[in-house]
């Protein structure tokens, strides 16, 4: 794990100098070792921060050549079959790290090899020869590349901040208006696209070509591409399939030299993985968990109760709101954009817990999106429903009348395009603001288009309306909040997170299997948990489901009170410019009045002004 950096310019725009200020603002991901190549004459730079995992020797540092010299890499990520690989192609090596051999590949294969990697990367090689650049992601996007590109010039980094470094960058950036209406909507801004107008995420699952001052962007993997004609539907087969495919994920995650743990908040997802790890381990592994003082938040004594169970080497560190409220700042430093997923504050806590113990982590990331864990999903089955439909509205408007708890649903029926129904139907169980509500609340010149695509039809076979929700969790809302919410929180801390449920072959499997194995009379992620159960006792999991979070709604009634009134205060709301100011009274009188749900929705809206005041 790693932050890179550089610039490839027809215009021989940047120096060394600014190579290295990029990649020095990266040093939190990599303080390790650092490296760079340039090639002067054709405008090239590569940058490198090493956080060591694998062959801790200097022989592994970054850029690295290729064994004829012709091609040099930098690479942000871990590619856990690289040992396979190079038996496969007859690779003679001489470190241990994998960089190596994916650089011998790429020199054997040229881009196809991109297909042999298992992992999670974020890879630039140049070639020497041809003065040529390569710029590869990983299939689900765990791993970030963002960029800038304007007449021939092309920078990437892991982070805005390294990009922003650029004086010819910095001074002429301009805030992207579909991405301010989009945030406010969805809570984070969906890729490609970024807070500002010359700043881009490369697609998960693409790579792109910089050759003669052209840039070209071509994808080799993405999850509808993956969905088949048919669907796995015999239970044992399919029990048994995913234990195996997750026991060689975990396997496959577990391959370090530095010490490892795992991420462990008591619920599905991460007592598989630990439960998973800890059975194929020779030793006790580590687990870390965080509670938060509020009874209705805290869930650490279920995450000691799997570790007790499990015989894990547990670490609980239980957050004060001091100590949460001490990160709120921090929030918008290391996310360089708004970003309003508040479970950044436990996750960057959890981190930096873990980091006094191990280099790297195992996380549970993706095992809702994959088998259908979430609410949105049971609301986009109500939604199609022949009899619902055509009596939305007369549910809104009674459910309008009603209490707190539902007037938040209220919202989710009151919709004019179904094209855009899968991101509404997320952006009202996020409780945030409607499309509707965006056309009061924003300024003219900020009303925009939604970002995302919709459109799954055409694919091998039809989806059902969960499905479709599912597949959109995987596009977006995993891609573009989940995974940068923990790629950003750990790497504050110089931490490696592993994702095992995001292996592409897992990926692949859950996408074709029946529904009715995901969710089983009413209960989610049946499948998944028949496996957990394999491990731990199927009663330690008979509760609601609960989100990585913090008292949010007390907070901000209280103790964050004064982040509402000062960057929602007239004056500040004005000046920026991004909404009418009395729609933004008129939420706040009506959360004071006790209309609770309305939080999130003064939360993005704070955050995003706050950012602008900086």
């Amino acid at each position: 794990m790693c932050g890179i950096a550089g610039f490839f310019s027809t215009h021989r725009l940047w120096s060394e100098a600014d190579l290295r200020s990029m990649t020095d603002c990266l040093s939190h991901r990599g303080p390790d070792a650092d490296g760079f190549y340039l090639d002067r004459e054709h405008g090239l730079g590569l940058g490198h921060r090493r956080l060591s995992i694998l062959d801790l020797s200097t022989a592994a540092n970054q850029p690295m050549p290729s064994h004829d010299g012709r091609y040099q890499i930098c690479f942000n990520g871990e590619v856990y079959n690289f040992r396979e690989i190079a038996d496969q192609l007859g690779i003679h090596t001489h470190t241990t790290s994998d960089t190596e051999v994916i650089l011998e590949a790429f020199a054997r294969l040229g881009t196809d090899f991109v297909h042999l990697l298992n992992g999670m990367f974020a890879i630039a090689i140049y070639d020497t020869q041809e003065h040529t650049l390569y710029v590869f992601r990983d299939r689900l996007g765990v791993k970030p590349v963002i960029y800038y590109w304007h007449d021939g010039n092309f920078a990437f980094a892991s982070e805005i901040k390294a990009l922003l470094r650029l004086s010819q960058i910095s001074q002429h950036k301009k805030i992207d208006k579909q991405s301010v209406y989009n945030f406010l909507y969805a809570g984070y801004i969906p890729g490609p696209h970024t807070i500002y107008q010359s700043i881009s995420r490369l697609p998960s699952g693409s790579y792109a070509v910089i050759r003669d001052g052209q840039l070209d962007i071509k994808s080799y993997w993405q999850p509808e591409s993956k969905i088949a004609t048919t669907v796995l539907s015999d239970f044992q087969t399919a029990k048994s399939s995913l234990k195996e495919l997750l026991g060689s994920a975990v396997r496959y995650r577990m391959i370090s030299d530095v010490p490892f743990g795992v991420f462990l908040s008591g619920g599905i997802d991460s007592s598989t993985v630990a439960a998973i790890a800890q059975d194929v381990s020779d030793e006790t592994i580590k687990t870390f968990s965080i509670g938060v003082k509020d009874d209705k938040m805290d869930e650490s004594a279920y995450a000691r109760r799997v570790s007790e169970h499990l015989g894990t080497e547990h670490y609980e560190f239980i957050v004060s709101e001091k100590e949460s409220l001490e990160l709120v700042d921090r929030i918008l430093t290391a996310y360089d954009e708004p970003y309003a997923d508040s479970s950044a504050i436990p996750t960057m806590l959890v981190s930096r817990l873990a980091r006094q113990h191990v280099t790297m982590t195992l996380s549970g990331d993706g095992g809702d999106e994959l088998f259908m864990g979430y609410g949105a999903h049971a609301w986009a089955e109500r939604l199609d429903t022949p009899f619902v439909k055509p009596l939305r509205q007369p549910i809104r408007t009674a459910l309008s009348l009603m209490s707190n708890r539902y007037k938040r649903a209220a919202g989710i029926f009151d919709y004019d395009d179904e094209r855009h129904l899968k991101s509404h139907i997320f952006s009202q169980e996020q409780y945030l603001f409607s499309d509707k509500e965006l056309h009061r609340l924003m300024q003219p010149a900020y009303i925009y288009p939604l970002i995302f695509n919709e459109d799954f039809t055409g694919l091998a076979r039809p989806l059902s309306a969960k499905e479709q929700q599912a597949l959109f969790d995987i596009k977006y809302y995993l891609k573009d909040d989940l995974l940068v919410k923990v790629d950003v929180a750990s790497m504050q801390f110089s931490l490696e997170a592993r994702t095992p449920f995001l292996d592409y072959r897992v990926v692949e499997f859950a996408l074709n299997l029946n529904e009715q194995l995901k969710v089983k009379n009413g209960i989610s992620k049946h499948l998944l948990k028949e496996v957990l159960y394999d491990y731990v006792p199927r009663h330690y999991f008979a509760r609601p489901k609960k989100g990585f979070s913090i008292p949010l709604i007390r907070w901000l009634h209280k103790d964050l009170k004064y982040l509402l009134d000062k960057y929602l205060s007239r004056s500040v709301v004005e000046q920026a410019g991004f909404v009418d100011y009395s729609e933004v009274a008129t939420y706040l009188r009506r959360f004071e009045a006790g209309e609770d749900y309305l939080y999130n929705r003064l939360w993005a809206l704070m955050l995003l002004h706050k950012w602008s005041s900086q």
